[in-house]
């Protein structure tokens, strides 16, 4: 029997761009989910600022460490940084729009136990009452342990006492975020209502998620909620992807051409023959719902730079590796790679490079008078563990920053407390492919539309 593919469109800058992603094989289904990229893209500052907070909270979250109280599920803002699907749930279908996360696990949204609330749009929140087939989940349920409590957030499976013989004891979580925001609710099961790639309707009964009555702080302002796609067992990848064959794939547009290009989430094996190449996933049991791989080598126009491979592994406490999230934007390298990678950059760069670069960012250069900046800036080129090469093109690393100057949107991280991260800038114009079954990262520029 085929799998069935659930296949999401991703789109960039305006929703009035929504358009059909032709089947790869007309013998599959697919099922199709609307997908966005608000605009303009985050001040760099702002990101960077985002990507920090992101980073520290993500590299709390190991089990090694007691005293964690915010684990962080997404970027602490639903900005232009981020990625969002467009999700129908409930019956009959709300609509709303989720940050695609691949750095967490918790599917929740917005909910409102109003009946007719004047102060909420239906399309930023979800009304449970107006659903059928909304579904609260018991206390004692086994789901229930496998998201923080109220009172423990990031502490999972050690829900407080739960009264059996009630009926409406409910499952209730909690979730803080880097800047204090905060949510909680019911943890629930609902039917999500996705496009085939027939334009027929698909029902997906029983998706478990977070219901979030109190939402509090400004990091999801423009979001409605948050679509978890890591590899733990609640994710909508896990949840999906038991009935899809375990595997998804992304393809994220770069977000300054124009008109804004189509890119596209697919859950299920729905990529076809693109010839990707492969490096094997690692696992870290102390952080295991991120997808880790092992970076081996970088290079800044074919010359490899001299790294000791220690920069590059998770030590004993899990701390260190190279991380795939789309939930941050920028791109972080353990510091004794960042230093060199600016080193050589500064060498091998033909723009005047500038004394008093943009905040936040170390190397920027003035770009005034030059059409095409790209085609003279330095390339950088990434090995992996098992032969394959990554080599994204300068806009996924150098970024406006002012008028006439661009920067090198890549941060230091210090490997002893975090890791290396590739963004979703970095990501750009390129399908990646998630194939938890065979633990391995795929990648191609084939299947993501040439820029």
């Amino acid at each position: 029997m085929f799998p069935l593919i659930i296949f999401l469109s991703l789109l960039l800058l305006s929703p009035a761009n929504l358009a059909a992603v032709r089947p790869v094989n007309n013998n599959n289904k697919y099922l199709k989910l609307p997908l966005l990229r608000k605009s303009p893209f985050p001040s760099p500052t702002q990101a960077l600022s985002l990507d920090t907070h992101r980073l520290h909270f993500l590299s709390l979250r190991r089990k090694t460490i007691p005293f964690v109280k915010s684990p962080v599920i997404s970027g602490a803002s639903s900005g232009s940084g981020q990625y969002f699907v467009n999700l129908k749930i409930g019956q009959p279908p709300q609509s709303l729009l989720l940050i695609a996360d691949t750095g967490s696990d918790l599917v929740w949204i917005k909910c409102s136990a109003c009946r007719n609330c004047s102060h909420h749009s239906p399309t930023t929140v979800f009304f449970p009452r107006h659903s059928s087939t909304f579904a609260p989940t018991h206390c004692y349920d086994p789901i229930c342990k496998l998201v923080p409590k109220p009172g423990q957030p990031g502490q999972v499976g050690q829900a407080p006492k739960c009264n059996h013989t009630r009926i409406h004891s409910t499952c209730h979580y909690e979730y803080g975020y880097a800047d204090g925001s905060l949510t909680s609710g019911l943890f629930a099961r609902e039917t999500t209502s996705l496009k085939t790639s027939f334009n027929k309707e698909a029902k997906l009964n029983r998706i478990a998620f977070g219901c979030g009555f109190r939402i509090s702080g400004q990091s999801f302002n423009k979001a409605h909620g948050v679509m978890g796609l890591g590899r733990g067992p609640i994710s909508f990848a896990s949840q999906l992807g038991r009935r899809f064959g375990n595997k998804f794939s992304y393809c994220l547009m770069d977000y300054t051409l124009s008109p804004s290009p189509t890119s596209y989430l697919i859950i299920g094996n729905g990529t076809g023959e693109v010839n990707s190449v492969y490096t094997p996933l690692l696992t870290n049991p102390l952080s295991p719902s991120f997808y880790y791989v092992r970076l081996k080598s970088v290079y800044v126009n074919g010359l490899i730079l001299r790294i000791n491979s220690s920069v590059w592994e998770i030590d004993g406490l899990g701390n260190g590796g190279t991380v795939i999230d789309s939930g941050t934007t920028l791109a972080f390298l353990a510091e004794p790679a960042y230093r060199l990678v600016i080193a050589v950059m500064r060498k091998r760069i033909r723009f005047p490079i500038l004394d008093d670069p943009t905040p936040g960012f170390e190397l920027c250069v003035n770009v005034s008078g030059i059409t095409k900046p790209e085609k003279l800036l330095p390339r950088l080129k990434f090995g992996f563990h098992g032969g394959a090469v990554f080599v994204p093109p300068p806009r996924n690393y150098f970024i406006d920053t002012e008028e006439e100057v661009q920067c090198l949107a890549i941060q230091s991280v210090d490997p002893r407390v975090g890791f290396s991260v590739i963004g979703n800038l970095m990501q750009q114009g390129f399908l990646f492919e998630f194939d938890k079954d065979r633990s391995r990262l795929g990648f191609t520029r084939r299947g993501c539309g040439l820029p």
